[in-house]
This record gives C-alpha cells, structure tokens and sequence, in this order.
C-alpha cells in the first residue's frame, strides 16, 4: 500500500462520516489477513482500514522498531476526523494498546497480544516460536521468514496440517526481527518501546482475546496483561478465551467467530 493510497484510504474514511476501525497486524503476516475481517466490519457500518507497517507501504526498511511502528499508526490515527477502534493481532494487538494508553483509540481489541514491560509469564512455547529469531542476534537488523514448520509451530499448531500449510501459502511474509528482541528485553529495560500505559484516564474500553493452545501468546500471557488492565479504574476491561484455538485464529477457519466477537464488543462503545 503506497501512501498516497493510505492517504486516500483515510480521506474515505473521513468522507464516509462511518466510525472508523483500524486493523494493525502482527509480524509473520500480510495486511491482507485482515481482508474478511474489513468486509465484516464494512458491512456492519464501519469504515474498516487495514494498512501495512511502515515498510509495506514503502517507508522505512528493516530494521523497524516498536516506537517507528507506533509512530506510523499514531500518525493514521490523527488523520481521522475522529477516535477509531484499534483491533491489533500479536505484535499488532501490542501496538493497539499503546496507542489506547495514548488515548488515541475509541475501543480497542488486542487478540493474543505481544507482552509489554510488566507482563512476567515466560512459557517455553513462547520461547520456542521467537527462537527463529531470537537464535542469532543478527536478526535485529534483517526481515525474517518462518519455514513451513516454524509457522504451524507458532501460529497454527491447532487447525489441521494442510490448512496449515493453505495458511502459510496465503499469509507469511517476512518480518522485521527488531521488535521481537525489543520484547524480549521489556522487563529488563526501563526505557523500554514495549510500554503501555494501563491505567491511563483515556485509554478507554479494551478487550482482550486469547487462544486455548497459542504457543507464541499462551493464555498464561494475555490473562498477565488483562490482570494489568483491569486495575484502569476508569474504563472497561475484559477477557475472552476461545477454547481450542491457537495463533491462527484470526485467520483460519475459525475466523468468524472470533471477529463477531470482536465486533460486538466495538458496536457497545462505537
């Protein structure tokens, strides 16, 4: 997405005078991921807007940092005429609260997120799908690819090995291993890019979505960063955990249900 077609993107938005929900994505996966989910939305009233990380839509080159890809989506958000919703998957769904702790979202939906500075459960599983980059300290600075049986290992070790292998054909592409370190370090660096203001006044209502069997996200990491939110006196929380889903879950067949979810709780607040 070249950005004159972003900006064209956001132009509509504002033209339509519809709400407007912003979709970010996580590393490993195209912005087209979001496609049926910007349909669905689109369909209910929304002005839905998937857009790429700085680098897909021709800025900056690896490596891209946590704070360039916050800035990108900040800089989205300003455009419009009014707050959007932010729903974020993985290291997008990070992205999303941090913008909420800036009170630039209207309500937000983190799915399986990446854990910010505060968030201490360590599973192995979540070791395991960062070590394709997390092995060679070289990878901060390049793209990455997840091979074939990287990627059922960490996105979808719960649907069937052929959708699996469907899933890969359809939605893996490199990814910038920069953030992945930068997380990784969160707890043991003060001044870290992985940071959310949780108890933000303006962060408004949030809803986090877990998968049963997430190996990168494990249940034991949302719930830490849903126990964090929850002490936000000032605007709603909640959880929900879809039984035996994993990383994949918003892109695999089970996708349906995961974003009405997503939708109902948006249509509350927005």
């Amino acid at each position: 997405m070249s950005s004159h077609t972003l900006d064209d993107a956001t132009g509509e938005a504002n033209a339509s005078q519809r709400p407007a929900v912003v979709f970010i994505h996580g590393l490993w996966l195209k912005p087209s991921s979001w496609d049926r989910w910007v349909e669905l939305f689109n369909a209910a009233g929304y002005a839905a807007l998937a857009p790429g990380w700085p680098a897909e839509i021709g800025g900056a080159a690896a490596p891209e940092t946590i704070g360039e890809v916050v800035a990108h989506f900040s800089r989205i958000a300003a455009a419009l005429d009014r707050r959007p919703a932010l729903i974020g998957h993985s290291f997008g769904g990070l992205i999303a609260q941090i913008l909420a702790g800036r009170g630039l979202s209207a309500a937000t939906v983190a799915i399986d997120p990446a854990p910010f500075r505060g968030v201490l459960p360590l599973p192995v599983s979540a070791l395991r799908s960062a070590w394709p980059v997390l092995h060679n300290p070289a990878n901060a600075t390049r793209n990455v690819s997840l091979t074939p049986d990287q990627f059922r290992y960490a996105f979808a070790n719960a649907v069937p090995e052929t959708e699996s292998a469907d899933l890969y054909d359809a939605y893996q592409a490199p990814a910038p291993g920069r953030p992945i370190f930068q997380a990784a370090a969160a707890n043991l660096n003060p001044w870290t890019e992985a940071r959310v203001d949780n108890e933000a006044a303006e962060r408004g209502p949030l809803l986090i979505i877990s998968g049963e069997h997430d190996h990168t996200v494990p249940p034991s990491v949302a719930r830490a960063a849903y126990e964090r939110h929850k002490r936000n006196p000032h605007a709603v929380t909640e959880f929900a955990q879809f039984p035996q889903r994993g990383h994949s879950l918003t892109i695999d067949s089970g996708w349906r249900e995961v974003a009405e979810t997503a939708l109902k709780f948006v249509q509350r607040f927005v």
